[in-house]
């Protein structure tokens, strides 16, 4: 196991250099600049800009000294269009609001996920097994760029229960919405996957076994059929938690969170080059640690995986 992580981290590090490449170049060759408007700068004071950001610099060369500050000194290096502001900074204060959301989405979508394809299983072809499959398919209808104006519309303008947008420290009132439009559209796929999962592990033989050894129905279903049924949940989770904090793009903006999100759209409208890559390459590691985590994950379910 040891040596199956050093070899996926011996990995990890070149590929994440490759997006780093990858990204890097694409932003330097679209047409624009961080410092171009429609109505041009003055040639000296542009030169005076691009002086004091290194960007008169040959790419090779900006690339080499962005490679040393991030790998080095871990500094993604000062943002382009707020002044005195490092990408650190934009990074440490919008990122903890996105994890905090998008981690209570993926705990949302986990649990109620699971539970309702386990349940839809166990009554399989009765009231409860029809609704929660209506109900996957309806959350998966509705994916959270559709979910977000539903919600406000409903909760916000009509009831007047909960806050239409903004953070507030993280109060509960402020979490419910972007939570909820977060999670809907995962939760369906969960659903679905532990339901297929659980219907064939409860027809393998070795429950088959159980039953005939007189075990009870609660004992085969969390000792003997839990397991293997969430082998291909596991599997899925892990991109989920991914694909959670990397859809608050839309959650950010339609609620106003202040989250990462938010800085990534806006950095990409005023082509702030600094931050695009410092957030690409967040999201890039992210998703490679979280790979390898539902990996050894994996291999805790089922002893059998030999890495």
């Amino acid at each position: 196991m040891i040596s199956y992580v050093i070899r996926r981290l011996l990995v990890a590090v070149p590929t994440i250099m490759l997006l780093v490449i990858a990204a890097f170049f694409m932003m330097h060759f679209a047409p624009g600049g961080p410092f171009t408007s429609e109505r041009p700068l003055p040639p000296e004071v542009l030169a005076n800009i691009e002086a004091r950001y290194g960007l008169d610099q040959p790419l090779w060369k900006q690339l080499w000294d962005y490679f040393i500050n991030i790998f080095l000194h871990f500094d993604f290096g000062p943002s382009f269009r707020y002044k005195d502001r490092d990408v650190n900074d934009i990074i440490a204060q919008g990122f903890p609001i996105s994890l905090t959301y998008g981690s209570l989405a993926f705990l949302a979508a986990s649990i109620v996920g699971i539970a309702l394809g386990i349940a839809a299983a166990i009554r399989h072809n009765t009231w409860l097994d029809y609704f929660a499959v209506s109900l996957g398919i309806a959350a998966q209808a509705l994916p959270n760029f559709i979910m977000g104006p539903i919600l406000i519309l409903t909760f916000t303008l009509w009831l007047g229960l909960l806050p239409g947008g903004g953070w507030n420290g993280g109060q509960w009132e402020y979490l419910i919405m972007p939570v909820i439009a977060l999670s809907t559209s995962y939760m369906g796929n969960i659903a679905r996957i532990t339901r297929s999962s659980m219907l064939e592990v409860m027809n393998s033989n070795f429950i088959r076994t159980a039953r005939a050894k007189g075990l009870p129905e609660r004992v085969i279903i969390w000792r003997h059929a839990m397991k293997p049924t969430l082998l291909p949940v596991v599997s899925y989770l892990g991109p989920v938690f991914v694909y959670v904090l990397t859809g608050s793009v839309f959650v950010d903006i339609y609620f106003s969170t202040g989250g990462l999100g938010q800085s990534y759209v806006s950095s990409a409208l005023t082509r702030d080059y600094a931050v695009l890559l410092g957030i690409t390459i967040l999201y890039g590691a992210l998703t490679v640690v979280v790979n390898l985590l539902t990996d050894l994950a994996y291999a805790w379910f089922d002893p059998k995986i030999r890495y």
